[in-house]
């Protein structure tokens, strides 16, 4: 019998799994660490799901939960057993189009953590000043700073190639 009442939380899952993986990517670099940190984030969401859901923002609360993650870097480090494992859906392009381009990993890696989580939520997931500072934990204008100064930082290594 599953932890999680109704099949919606399997649907959810689905839906958002691959925006989550591409986030959790771009934050950590990794593609094994974008999985754990995806996966964390999920189980955290369907730990909590009937008050997430009841809330009517579970996308937000997963990519939050992420961030928060990411940020306070306390992921979990164990395996986590799983009765079974889902057959891995096919190969998502913009994934592959990051680990084919090493220079943009080093650009990234260079950003501080919360100037790389900000240009991400900026420029992968698309989300308004408002929304990033929510997430963050500053203000919009804060969110526009962070973002500037990421967008310099890189422009400044791109320029010294």
């Amino acid at each position: 019998m599953s932890r999680f009442p109704g099949a919606d939380f399997e649907a959810y899952v689905r839906e958002v799994s691959p925006g989550l993986l591409r986030f959790a990517h771009v934050l950590t670099l990794h593609r094994a660490e974008a999985e754990d940190l995806a996966q964390e984030a999920l189980i955290r969401v369907g730990l909590a799901w009937s008050r997430v859901r009841r809330d009517g923002n579970p996308v937000g609360y997963a990519q939050r939960t992420l961030l928060n993650l990411f940020l306070n870097k306390r992921r979990r480090r164990g395996d986590i057993p799983v009765a079974a494992v889902p057959d891995r859906p096919g190969e998502d392009a913009g994934f592959a189009a990051v680990d084919a381009f090493d220079g943009v990993r080093d650009l990234l890696a260079a950003l501080p953590p919360k100037q790389r989580a900000a240009v991400a939520l900026r420029y992968v997931l698309d989300l308004p000043d408002e929304q990033i500072g929510e997430l963050l934990g500053c203000s919009p204008q804060t969110v526009r700073s962070q973002v500037s100064r990421g967008l310099a930082a890189l422009r400044a290594q791109e320029g010294s190639r």
